[in-house]
């Protein structure tokens, strides 16, 4: 009877347990049971490497005095996340360093934590099947080249090189006045650009060297990363920006050369740019985006957003920017009753303990919608797009299908599982 009793309780113990080991063998982008076709990785092995660079002769707008616009030499942090050779038996595993909080805010202090992922620190890269296009990503305001490594890892196992760059005043840790955001996200952005397209060229003698196809390049932002890649991808912002940034900094005009009414701005298009993915792109509901700006957008471009989003808005925000790209071949991918983040890695177990600021847990969870489940879905159709657009695959099945996900399953995703969103495409005119 004693062993009868010790055989169910072991049973017990491994059933009721189970869901708690799964969780924890569970690592950011791994896919869930119904994880839409195209979420799972790719078959590269993935290195990742840190690198600092330097910025030279920068706007300091945070030093800016009386429309006297002072220079710095502007210090960028990325990570590079790339195919990759790893040794024998070695796992591909690695602990990222990241940070909750905001610096500055005495309520939500800085604090520490490491999360897993599967790539392998500064393994060698794959040097023989020739160059990957060039993926380049942006976090919103705070965050960190961190903030979405289920997407930035999976691309890479796909065959992109994927950078993420750490926006100096925009991170966690050294978060700073918003206009210093407003004015260098895109200018940042541009910069890794042109600094990858010089890493990468053949005979570089760095890692990266023959491995960068730069004139193949998407530009993948959320938030104000979503601000700033429209704009480098070609939409100009407002006066009414130009006005705002003014009377924030004291009278700086340095924005205005971003401004759609500034002739020179056309000159900064980027032909290298065959691709945009937007995430929760902020600004259309203050004032920062107008149909005459929005039409400078001419790339390829794929909105993701939730149609409760209360930071940047849906339907005069995110949805009318979308509406507005007229000259843009673009979707609109909706998580409805989801709020702003549609994009974040999941709430790190840190985010959880008790008497922590509930704002840390929300800036990465939504309220209805399980983080992964987004996750899987974001890394699904990021693949499709950016596969047609970048590798000239044969996805458009994943994207050519019914707005409204509840009438039929979409194409890819299995049997009772694509239910809750909308799709929308809109053709260039």
């Amino acid at each position: 009877m004693k062993n009868n009793f010790k055989l169910l309780f072991s049973i017990v113990f491994l059933f009721c347990s189970t869901p708690l080991l799964l969780a924890q063998n569970f690592l950011y982008g791994d896919p869930l049971p119904d994880a839409p076709e195209l979420a799972a990785r790719g078959d590269y092995p993935v290195g990742v490497r840190t690198l600092s660079l330097v910025n030279k002769d920068q706007i300091d707008i945070l030093n800016s005095k009386a429309g006297k616009d002072p220079l710095y030499d502007r210090p960028l942090t990325i990570e590079i996340w790339y195919p990759a050779v790893l040794p024998s038996n070695t796992n591909a595993s690695v602990i990222y360093n990241e940070f909750m909080g905001t610096a500055g805010d005495t309520l939500r202090p800085i604090i520490p934590f490491t999360f897993e992922g599967r790539a392998l620190r500064d393994a060698v890269p794959i040097a023989s099947e020739g160059s990957f296009p060039l993926v380049v990503v942006s976090h919103g305001y705070v965050g960190s080249r961190y903030l979405m490594t289920y997407l930035t890892e999976n691309l890479a196992s796909k065959g992109y090189v994927v950078v993420a760059i750490d926006h100096t005043d925009s991170t966690f840790k050294d978060a700073n006045a918003f206009y210093s955001t407003l004015l260098n996200r895109s200018k940042d952005i541009r910069f890794i650009i042109n600094a990858m397209a010089a890493f990468g060229k053949q005979g570089s003698n760095g890692f990266l060297s023959g491995l960068v196809d730069v004139d193949n390049t998407a530009i993948v932002g959320y938030s104000m990363g979503g601000y700033g890649v429209l704009n480098v991808a070609g939409a100009g912002y407002s006066d009414g920006l130009t006005q705002f940034f003014g009377g924030m900094t004291g009278g700086s005009t340095a924005i205005a050369a971003l401004a759609a009414s500034n002739p020179e701005f056309k000159e900064l298009s980027d032909s290298r740019i065959k691709a945009v993915v937007a995430f929760a792109p902020w600004g259309m509901e203050r004032g920062v985006w107008d149909a005459e700006g929005l039409k400078g957008l001419k790339i390829p471009t794929f909105f993701v957003a939730g149609s409760q989003d209360d930071i940047s808005g849906y339907e005069k925000g995110i949805k009318a920017i979308y509406s507005a790209a007229v000259n843009a071949d673009r979707y609109l991918l909706t998580y409805k009753v989801a709020r702003h983040n549609i994009a974040p890695n999941p709430p790190p177990a840190e985010a959880l303990a008790p008497g922590l600021n509930i704002n840390e847990y929300y800036r990465y969870a939504d309220a209805t919608w399980d983080q992964r489940r987004i996750n899987n879905i974001n890394q699904h159709f990021v693949t499709a797009f950016l596969g047609i657009y970048l590798k000239q695959k044969d996805f458009a099945k994943y994207l050519d299908i019914q707005e409204d996900s509840n009438e039929k399953d979409w194409t890819g995703f299995k049997p009772r599982s694509s239910t809750g969103m909308e799709l929308l495409h809109a053709v260039a005119e």
